[in-house]
């Protein structure tokens, strides 16, 4: 299977801080790699470099093997903290403002509205929707260009029971579309059901990176890690 995504000793420092500590990634093509770790182990600041809010102190990331450029951001899509929805305007409304700004064909609306389940909420306002579904708008949005890759931070926080059921199918179902998926969260067993690799970050460092193996005791890895780290 083909590495669609590759980081080299990628690193991020605020200050005299290592927020990233020579991070190396392989992201394979048309699957979902699940970036696990504690709030704050860097999770957040990893996905920001690759979507190119922030720019690494060192390192490298390449892209379908060739190294990263700002050109790069066209095939990558990001849902990173939350949506950026207005909320006076309806689901197509908010779409259609980002579709005329990339100079997207009005056709593609409809497309992901279908693939986010939100096709039948006519003039019902963003600002009224239930978090999961304005976490499904976000997600819509960052799928309109038709990028390769899709960015998810905590995609599931603060959803309820249902919420969760939903958008974890939704992900599940994008690997056959094309669509290779990275989601950061801090809940090991929420990532488990939807991805195929992990990698775990405990203070900025990647400590494990593997294939799921349903096998494998995950969560003894996981706080192996993640107490090794704090020196538990």
């Amino acid at each position: 299977m083909s590495t669609i995504l590759k980081t080299t000793d990628l690193c991020k420092k605020f200050k005299n801080q290592n927020a990233v500590d020579c991070v190396s990634l392989n992201i394979k093509k048309n699957t979902v790699y699940g970036l696990l770790g504690p709030n704050g182990a860097g999770k957040s600041t990893i996905l920001k470099m690759i979507s190119g809010i922030l720019k690494p102190t060192s390192g490298n990331i390449e892209i379908n093997n060739h190294e990263w450029s700002r050109n790069d951001l066209k095939n990558i899509g990001a849902l990173i903290e939350m949506p950026p929805l207005y909320d006076n305007l309806t689901a197509y409304e908010n779409l259609n403002v980002r579709a005329l700004a990339l100079n997207i064909p009005k056709e593609r609306i409809g497309e992901v509205l279908e693939t986010v389940q939100l096709t039948d909420t006519g003039k019902k306002k963003a600002g009224q929707f239930s978090l999961g579904m304005k976490q499904r708008l976000g997600i819509a949005l960052a799928l309109l260009a038709q990028p390769e890759i899709l960015i998810l931070d905590e995609p599931t926080n603060g959803l309820d029971p249902i919420g969760i059921q939903e958008l974890r199918n939704l992900i599940r179902s994008f690997p056959e579309k094309g669509i290779s998926v990275i989601l950061s969260s801090h809940i090991l067993s929420e990532v488990v059901q939807i991805a195929d690799y992990i990698g775990i970050i405990s203070e900025g460092k990647l400590e494990y990176e593997n294939k799921i193996d349903k096998d494998e005791d995950l969560e003894k890895v996981f706080m192996d890690v993640v107490s090794k780290s704090y020196g538990r």
